[in-house]
């Protein structure tokens, strides 16, 4: 057998650094591949950190909704009040000049 030359050997390693680097290359880009074709979890970035339960807040904003409720029902009751006060005002009106008028008829007629 021969003897390998010194320049044979680069060659060999050459040929092997080649094929090694090849296949570098191949796992590269099966891996990028595999990173590409992966779905990331969505962490969404706009949550707020948890703050603390503030119980005077919530205890503000019922009894300011209690107050809120009853004024309004006050407000409906006495629209209401009103309503029937000018609808019996407006009755008591027309019954007065209804009779009125009948004297009046009378009057004219000279009884």
């Amino acid at each position: 057998m021969s003897e390998l030359t010194p320049l044979d050997k680069a060659e060999a390693a050459v040929r092997d650094a080649t094929a090694n680097t090849d296949i570098v290359r191949i796992v590269a880009a099966v891996l990028a591949t595999q990173q590409a074709t992966q779905q990331q979890p969505h962490q969404c970035e706009h949550h707020t950190p948890q703050q603390q339960f503030d119980a005077k807040k919530w205890w503000t904003i019922g009894g300011l909704a209690i107050v809120g409720g009853c004024v309004a029902c006050a407000l409906a009751l006495a629209f209401a009040l009103a309503a029937t006060a000018i609808a019996t005002c407006a009755t008591c009106a027309t019954a007065c000049l209804i009779v009125l008028r009948s004297m009046w008829r009378d009057y004219a007629k000279g009884k």
